[in-house]
């Protein structure tokens, strides 16, 4: 087994918890370079792109254009079972919400990082309200 394999194959949550991370960042940096707005603006605007129904809804927008390998790693961290209960988000987005994290996560540890920036830039699209 290659270590992308052993890496597709890892716990969902502990891509998820480097997903999240990873995504943090893209979203504040995209918010850096635009417009100036004071920091309080800035953590506002972001939470529409890092909640759990911002990240659940850009998923199931997308989910029809992931690869099959994409699509098998979005369902097995979705239907990974919790033991965090979601705070501020329906259980079924909170699932959502993962699964985009774990994505991303593994797609940023496999170190594929143009796949890693075209999802993101898609869910920025989605959620910017500039495609539907």
């Amino acid at each position: 087994m290659t270590d992308k394999e052993k890496l597709y194959n890892s716990n969902t949550t502990n891509l998820a918890y480097i997903g999240d991370a990873v995504y943090e960042v893209y979203v504040r940096k995209r918010l850096f370079e635009g417009p100036f707005a004071a920091t309080k603006t800035l953590h506002r605007t972001a939470v529409r792109y890092v909640s759990a129904a911002g990240q659940a809804k850009a998923l199931r927008a997308m989910f029809d254009d992931l690869t099959e390998e994409e699509q098998r790693l979005v369902k097995r961290a979705r239907n990974h079972r919790s033991a965090t209960k979601p705070k501020n988000a329906s259980p079924i987005d909170y699932k959502w919400a993962t699964a985009f994290e774990a994505l991303l996560g593994y797609l940023h540890l496999a170190g594929e990082e143009e796949r890693f920036r075209e999802l993101a830039d898609k869910a920025w699209e989605i959620l910017s309200g500039q495609q539907e």
